[in-house]
């Protein structure tokens, strides 16, 4: 039974996160990717080196989770055979003008690479040969999509695939209400599935989800860590829980989401390293709604950047105005 407090349903929720979504912004350019850029990042040999990453413009994700803003630079249908190849060749072209070409590619699309109806599958093998200057390429998907699709991938790669999946929590009753249309058994499966098939597994984790008890986002953010890497993932990447998409601002109205704060994410990412198992990256895009302190937040975001290179622990940022660190 719902908390009778509750705006969020406890039935046809996908219909009520649609209902909460602010008016779409101008269709995008299905001829262009959405984001295109270079960033360092340390890989599974201890190497710090560009991962170029490419935000693909294709057809909305067919899961309604209630924290997704992606949608807002999706597609009404599905792109014509032979856009994502010339996306990425703009990709490419793109990535050599801002310093040359990466050691590891990220193909992001705001969704699954392995759903058909936002990646053509005939898509694959030009994409493929585009890329193959890379040495590791990296790709998310839903896991109830893993499966086949993964595999011709990975047969068409010059380099290694790795699979990108969204966790976002290991605590079972806030994941059914996240509306992922997953449980923790079937991505269990799905990360055993990879592992059988020598793909590399990437977990995403969201640090103070929505429905979370007060006071757990950091106990569950670590927990979540652990269950990604006890299903074999060597990254996690912990994500602050954003809101902008309507249905989270229902949710923080009615006490039902808490947005972190910079020091949770610190936090989270201090204990997720603190097990020892395996890379763990806070993510450092738009942070700023979740400083205190306008003095000390760049020298923070320094931090956590530095740390995602490192993987170890480092001092935290003493801060005279808020004396916050």
């Amino acid at each position: 039974m719902s908390d009778p407090a509750s705006v969020y349903p406890a039935r046809d929720r996908a219909a009520w996160i649609l209902a909460q979504r602010p008016a779409r912004r101008v269709a995008p350019d299905p001829e262009l990717p959405a984001g295109v850029f270079l960033e360092k990042e340390r890989l599974a040999d201890g190497t710090v080196a560009d991962s170029g990453v490419a935000l693909l413009t294709n057809r909305e994700c067919p899961w309604r989770c209630v924290m997704c803003d992606l949608w807002k630079e999706t597609t009404a249908a599905t792109v014509p055979e032979g856009t994502i190849r010339r996306q990425v060749a703009v990709a490419v072209r793109r990535w050599r003008e801002l310093g040359g070409l990466p050691v590891q590619v990220k193909l992001y699309n705001s969704g699954s690479f392995f759903d058909a109806a936002a990646i053509p599958p005939a898509e694959y093998g030009p994409v493929a040969e585009q890329i193959a200057f890379a040495r590791h390429v990296v790709v998310e998907s839903h896991p109830l999509l893993v499966g086949e699709p993964a595999l011709r991938l990975r047969d068409l790669l010059s380099g290694s695939l790795e699979v990108a999946l969204g966790l976002e929590t290991a605590q079972p009753a806030v994941l059914e209400k996240l509306n992922k249309g997953f449980d923790l058994a079937q991505f269990a499966r799905a990360a055993a599935y990879l592992a059988a098939e020598r793909i590399a597994l990437r977990a995403f984790v969201l640090v103070n989800p929505p429905f979370q008890a007060a006071g757990t986002g950091l106990d569950w953010a670590v927990k979540s860590a652990e269950f990604a890497f006890d299903c074999g993932a060597g990254v996690v990447a912990l994500i602050p829980t954003r809101g902008g998409n309507g249905a989270m601002e229902r949710l923080r109205e009615s006490g039902e989401f808490v947005p972190p704060t910079l020091a949770l994410l610190e936090e989270a990412q201090r204990g997720a390293l603190a097990l020892g198992r395996g890379r763990v990256f806070a993510d450092t895009w738009g942070l700023e709604p979740f400083a205190a302190c306008p003095h000390c937040f760049a020298a923070r975001c320094a931090r956590l950047e530095s740390v995602n290179r490192a993987q170890r622990d480092l001092p935290a940022v003493r801060c005279a105005i808020c004396g916050g660190g």
